[in-house]
């Protein structure tokens, strides 16, 4: 992950629809220059397959490119099918990562150069 820095880093929460408990949270990390951010997001296990997830990443997207980042990551475990097509369905592409052959590197561009 990046640096975690004050001004460059997003939290996001979600709640359940009356207001208690938080169901799911998304990080936003931004490089110096927003040239690259990467993204993080964890759901309750009792609201996977409710669109929480997808939600999140469609609302922590839309930030980012509003923000101007050009390109948006995320690490996912190749084991982690369900996300990864998410993410796809999305935009997003995937391809190995070069340091670990468990992870699968997501990435979407946001804003053309």
């Amino acid at each position: 992950m990046l640096r975690v820095e004050h001004g460059r880093t997003e939290s996001f929460l979600a709640f359940a629809p009356e207001g208690t408990p938080i169901i799911g949270a998304a990080m936003l990390v931004c490089e110096e220059g927003l040239g690259r951010a990467e993204v993080a997001i964890s759901v309750r296990s009792d609201y996977k397959h409710k669109g929480v997830g997808w939600e999140l990443l469609r609302h922590v997207s839309a930030h980012a490119q509003v923000m101007g980042v050009k390109v948006l990551e995320s690490l996912e475990s190749r084991q982690n099918h369900e996300a990864i097509e998410l993410e796809r369905q999305q935009g997003f592409t995937a391809s190995p990562y070069p340091d670990d052959p468990t992870l699968v590197l997501i990435r979407k561009n946001l804003k053309a150069d």
